[in-house]
């Protein structure tokens, strides 16, 4: 059984953008799709008389946002099999709950209601920082969003918790068709200079085994994506951001400690999700 790529929408035009993006990665990846709206509207229902024929206005609201969003994901792919769901939770909980039967989760970067200042959504900040399968939050100018640089990016993290964010990269770019570059990001301490007993270029080398290591099994898995492995000088949040001007799709990974509250991703990953110019997808990796 394959598993939804599930979508939170809300009327937004954030989230419907979402939809148009999830709807072409489903098409790519032959995965069915769901659209979910939540709220908690249902707490109010006994604010209506009981008898009255009239339904709570945010019921009618939610009805016609999904209907609205269904009719727009089979115009744009008509072989792409669409459910709804309305659920009467908090945003957060309900995708969180989905997550846990989906291949992806994807959101936009900012809901209805929200402040138009805002980076970053709040639904799509604690989505992406606590959900356990990948959260696709689809953010970034037209031409990554319309995937026209036929490039993804995959911010290389440490092996032990990147391995999920690996294979999900190299299945994205084997569907696409398209380049895989993988940055290892790395700096030199001011004491590693010539003349002080170390190697002035430890730290590139380092970065470059990291790679080597990540990529090993992979590429021989994938064999025919074109990965371009790259180790870069400069904090890694700045690196990613900068070249993700050139991608249609930047990956990282984020560590998932069980028991663990509270959002679970580090600085680059925070970072992107508020200022990288295409989609950003956080794949978890439990440790």
């Amino acid at each position: 059984m394959q598993l939804p790529l599930v979508v939170g929408v809300d009327g937004s035009d954030a989230s419907l953008r979402a939809v148009d993006w999830a709807v072409d990665e489903a098409a790519r990846h032959g995965l069915p799709l769901r659209l979910v709206y939540a709220s908690l509207w249902e707490r109010y229902e006994g604010a209506v008389p009981s008898g009255s024929v009239e339904r709570p206005s945010e019921q009618v609201m939610a009805e016609h946002v999904v209907a609205s969003a269904a009719e727009r994901a089979r115009r744009r792919g008509p072989e792409v099999k669409v459910s709804t769901g309305i659920l009467p939770e908090d945003a957060v909980s309900a995708l969180l709950s989905e997550g846990d039967n989906a291949t992806a989760l994807i959101t936009g970067s900012r809901g209805r209601g929200e402040l138009k200042g805002m980076l970053l959504g709040s639904v799509s900040l604690a989505v992406a920082g606590r959900a356990h399968c990948p959260v696709v939050v689809v953010r970034g100018d037209q031409a990554g969003l319309a995937g026209t640089h036929e490039r993804i990016l995959l911010g290389a993290g440490d092996p032990g918790t990147a391995a999920d964010a690996v294979r999900f990269a190299f299945r994205e770019a084997e569907a696409r068709g398209c380049v895989l570059d993988v940055v290892r990001a790395w700096r030199g301490p001011s004491h590693l200079i010539p003349g002080n007993g170390e190697p002035a270029g430890e730290p590139e080398k380092q970065a470059t085994a990291v790679l080597d290591e990540l990529l090993r099994e992979a590429m021989t898995e994938h064999a025919d994506v074109r990965v371009r492995p790259a180790a870069v000088e400069g904090p890694a949040h700045r690196v990613l951001v900068d070249r993700s001007a050139a991608a249609d799709l930047v990956i990282v990974g984020a560590r998932r400690r069980v028991g663990h509250v509270g959002l679970q991703f580090g600085r680059t990953g925070h970072t992107l999700l508020h200022h990288a110019q295409c989609p950003v997808a956080v794949v978890p990796q439990r440790v």
